[in-house]
């Protein structure tokens, strides 16, 4: 095993190129789906990537493994401490298990059982903290690594954890070239900023006409109000939403940094039109999508860019949902 050689800067195409190697044959291979009943009602080429089919449910797999892969065996035996609402938390328990390492884990009290109950399962441990409250979880994570001697893995403002999730952008390409589609756009759901940001990355090599948006919950759009006001911004005060997973405080510094540079914009989209795109994605698509995965869809649906008459690639990023939630999209 090797330490990090990228840890102190932003991530290039041949970080998420070494990424794609590293996790070769442990990540799956998610396919790139078309379904022509999606096409029809949008008036264009619609691609969607399928990641609720990755380990642990959420493409967070990808960059949980190429970051802990790539530790030292004295980092290994010290452990890993991390924070997260829950697919980072299963991504970097499970790879924590493989790599025999331990995990601690750093979850707020409502996060969705099901990724509570599968972070578990790999053997980690988890600490909670109320979401909304004085706690800051990034603290809170930095003084565990100080007391215990663990390695602190940023959920999304790493760069090897954005190289990994840049690894989605690679297989975009490679597939849409595989079916003959050329890209006009690509949408990526967006909480702290690594898929999108990686993703990002990878297209802008491969793809380079191919515009990209970061997706986010409507109030909880910390990069859309960031690309706009030209620095790092904040949430709305006091918002809510169902999508769990896209609730960071603020976007990171890598993360926006590498979106400035190569974003077409960022959309916002609110919690009934997930609703609805999670329908759609069951309905359409025979997948189970979790309400943070699909809001790019959702965005699709909602037209939030021009659809007919283009193709499109959309990324379903997620499908950790607890089944009463899911219910409830299928029945609203």
């Amino acid at each position: 095993m090797t330490s990090s050689k990228i840890s102190d800067q932003r991530p290039t195409i041949d970080d998420v190129r070494s990424a794609a190697d590293q996790i070769k044959g442990k990540a799956v291979l998610t396919p790139l789906l078309e379904s022509p009943s999606l096409n029809a009602r949008l008036g264009g080429r619609v691609l969607v990537k399928a990641e609720p089919l990755q380990r642990t449910g959420s493409f967070k797999f990808r960059g949980a493994y190429n970051k802990l892969s790539r530790l030292s065996r004295d980092e290994l035996a010290a452990g890993v401490v991390t924070y997260s609402s829950g697919n980072h938390a299963q991504g970097i328990a499970a790879v924590a298990q493989m790599m025999g390492t331990p995990a601690i884990i750093i979850m707020p009290s409502d996060a969705p059982q099901i990724k509570v109950k599968n972070t578990k399962s790999y053997g980690a441990e988890i600490l909670t903290y109320e979401r909304g409250s004085v706690v800051d979880r990034e603290a809170l994570a930095r003084k565990i690594s100080d007391e215990r001697g663990a390695i602190l893995v940023s959920p999304f403002d790493d760069p090897h954890i954005i190289a990994g999730q840049g690894t989605v952008g690679l297989e975009i390409s490679s597939q849409a070239n595989d079916v003959g589609a050329q890209l006009d756009a690509v949408l990526v759901p967006c909480g702290g900023g690594g898929l999108v940001s990686g993703t990002s990355i990878a297209l802008a090599s491969e793809c380079p006409n191919t515009e990209v948006y970061a997706v986010e919950p409507t109030g909880f759009d910390s990069m859309t109000r960031s690309l706009s006001a030209g620095e790092p911004s904040g949430n709305l005060p006091g918002a809510g939403s169902i999508c769990d997973a896209l609730q960071p405080p603020r976007v990171g510094k890598y993360t926006f940094a590498v979106c400035q540079e190569h974003l077409a914009g960022g959309l916002a989209i609110n919690d009934e039109a997930v609703l609805r795109a999670m329908r759609v994605a069951f309905n359409d698509l025979k997948l189970v999508v979790e309400p943070g995965g699909c809001i790019a869809l959702a965005a699709a649906l909602e037209h939030a860019i021009q659809i007919k008459g283009r193709t499109i690639a959309v990324v379903c990023s997620g499908g950790n949902v607890d089944p009463s939630v899911f219910k409830d999209a299928l029945t609203a």
